[in-house]
């Protein structure tokens, strides 16, 4: 992750702020993620190449679409983008190493 005008999504981190906030809690080195309201990818971007494995989940449909269809292909096959919501999520557990909300209440 790098922090000076950082390309987050479609748009621009550009103090680096939210590169800067996601290194400080969590290092995703080699990690399996769960990211619940990933949105469009926005956030996705920023430590999808540091993961082995990453699911992000959100209940807006065009988000989704969004998120699937800037996904680089070097990244296929490690990112899957679902709709869902977190409570409807039946996944085995311990599935993941990281779980955040990143557009999510």
């Amino acid at each position: 992750m790098t922090r000076e005008n950082a390309t987050v999504g479609s748009q621009k981190d550009l103090r680096g702020a939210e590169v800067e906030a996601l290194a400080a809690i969590a290092d995703f080195d080699g990690k399996r993620v769960l990211e619940i309201g990933c949105g469009d990818g926005r956030m996705t971007w920023i430590y999808a190449e540091q993961a082995t494995e990453v699911l992000g989940v959100d209940t807006d449909e065009e988000s989704i679409r969004e998120a699937r269809a800037a996904l680089p292909a070097h990244l296929a096959d490690r990112v899957d983008f679902r709709v869902a919501d977190a409570q409807s999520l039946n996944l085995p557990r311990p599935r993941f190493d990281i779980a955040f909300l990143s557009w999510a209440l």
